[in-house]
């Protein structure tokens, strides 16, 4: 496929909802397209049906698009901002004898519907205004009877090469002349996108395969109107993990609750783009400038991808340990804010200290919540020991004492680094006769209330001498405060 000279596609959401996974994928593919061929994205909201677009709606696919990343290049065109081009389009087709009023009301046609199915006929409408004649059409417009404009449906076969499925055709008897204009004077879905398509240049059309359908109608309109219509490239749609419809377990929901998951945006655009494209190679996590480099449409499988929640994550993770500290921080920083475990303020005047912590975080978290909640104890103390850790460590033969004599020992360094801090515990196992592991499990538990974690020295390194002795002594009193615990792990 060779592109046109100048590549614009766009993204046309109706908002009569959130930005779901859906919409937020096809985006995505549309964005990266339009960046790689440096083109220009534009954002249309489909609002011609107004008692169910809703403006908090808009809002929220816009901030969506933000969060992403995934940002337009003109004003958003409102299609409820554009109703005086319409009619303009439509009088043309009637004019060429391509359209025709219909006068038909509602009532009628659903009775039509009716009697065409129990009939066990095709249903469609039957053309009946279509031969009207003109006496009778006078007589109706004379009476202020309300009308809509249908297309006339040409014969023949409808036929179009889709980048994505390649030649498709559908016979035009199985299509109805279908409204273009309705009686209250608003476009239709079709028509309204083919308009704004065409006043738009749009060249390339890149959408969900179930929009197929509509594909067929909307040629048959850049037929009638004499045209030429942009290409088309039909993506297959997502399947939840049993390779069902995708279900709010497995992603269907606004795109902005990631976020609130803990998801980076470029995670989830690296996630998006890998549902259904690949960039020929066995590449899985990618940064936004390498799938801009390599997208291209060709690469699109028809086949229906997999919205894995849990390959989400990993590869969140892994976009978490790719970034750097200073970087990393301000996207945790909301987390540890929502934990109560720090302030704004907090973040601003300890930044060289955030930026160790998720240091030594980040390789074990693959949300950012998880930095709350593996992290806790670098900011606070107030912080209950894991039962079965205590049981285990903090009630051996002894080990009161060790404590006692390595907060001892860890008050009277001089420099409290890593190299102090690691010596420091094994001499003192070894002059005790014990495993440094005897000693340095429950110091562990000691001084973050958890049995597993990053290396104890850096964490003791970063939490720093006066707070570490206090958590040993704190430790000490909580073991000696609580005997009977020592009992019951004799007789475990």
């Amino acid at each position: 496929m060779s592109p046109p000279s100048e590549i614009r596609v766009r993204i046309a959401p109706s908002p009569s909802g959130f930005l779901h996974v859906g919409t937020a994928r096809t985006s995505v593919y549309n964005w990266l397209f339009a960046r790689h061929h440096h083109g220009k994205f534009i954002l249309r909201i489909e609002d011609t049906d107004l008692e169910r677009s809703d403006p908090k709606m808009v809002e929220a696919i816009l901030e969506g698009l933000r969060w992403l990343g995934l940002s337009w290049d003109e004003e958003p065109y409102y299609q409820s901002k554009r109703f005086e081009v319409y009619p303009s389009y439509a009088e043309k087709l009637l004019k060429r004898g391509k359209a025709y009023h219909c006068y038909c009301s509602p009532e009628l046609l659903k009775q039509k519907r009716e009697e065409a199915i129990k009939e066990k006929r095709p249903v469609k409408y039957d053309r009946h205004c279509l031969h009207l004649s003109d006496e009778e059409k006078k007589r109706l417009k004379g009476q202020a009877v309300l009308r809509a404009t249908r297309l006339k449906v040409a014969p023949g076969e409808t036929q179009f090469k889709d980048v994505v499925y390649g030649d498709l055709s559908y016979d035009n008897a199985d299509i109805e002349d279908f409204i273009i204009m309705r009686s209250d004077g608003r476009p239709t879905y079709n028509f309204a996108c083919v308009v704004d398509d065409y006043e738009m240049r749009i060249s390339h059309v890149i959408r969900g395969n179930d929009h197929i359908p509509n594909t067929y109608k909307q040629l048959l309109l850049y037929e009638a109107l004499g045209i030429t219509p942009p290409q088309f490239a039909h993506l297959p749609l997502s399947l939840g993990i049993d390779r069902s419809k995708i279900s709010k377990r497995d992603g269907a929901v606004a795109i902005t609750d990631y976020r609130q998951m803990g998801f980076l945006p470029e995670a989830v655009v690296n996630f998006l783009a890998l549902l259904g494209w690949s960039p020929g190679d066995d590449r899985e996590v990618m940064s936004t400038s390498e799938l801009i480099e390599t997208f291209s449409l060709e690469r699109v499988s028809q086949s229906n991808p997999v919205f894995d929640i849990e390959k989400l994550k990993w590869m969140n993770g892994e976009h978490i340990r790719s970034k750097g500290d200073n970087e990393l921080v301000p996207a945790v920083a909301p987390f540890l804010i929502e934990a109560s475990l720090t302030t704004k303020l907090g973040v601003e005047i300890r930044w060289e200290y955030m930026k160790k912590v998720v240091g030594l975080l980040k390789e074990r978290c693959r949300l950012l919540t998880d930095f709350a909640a593996l992290g806790r104890y670098f900011f606070t103390d107030k912080f209950d020991y894991n039962p079965d850790g205590a049981k285990k460590h903090f009630f051996s033969p002894d080990i009161d004492r060790h404590l006692a004599t390595l907060a001892e020992r860890y008050s009277s360094l001089q420099k409290f680094d890593l190299e102090a801090i690691e010596s420091g515990l094994r001499n003192l196992a070894e002059e005790l006769g014990i495993s440094a592991a005897k000693l340095i499990h429950p110091t562990r538990l000691a001084t973050t209330g958890m049995t597993k974690g990053p290396s104890l020295f850096e964490i003791l390194e970063v939490l720093g001498q006066e707070e570490v002795v206090k958590r040993l002594r704190r430790a000490l009193e909580f073991i000696r405060g609580n005997p009977g615990l020592a009992d019951r792990t004799d007789s475990g």
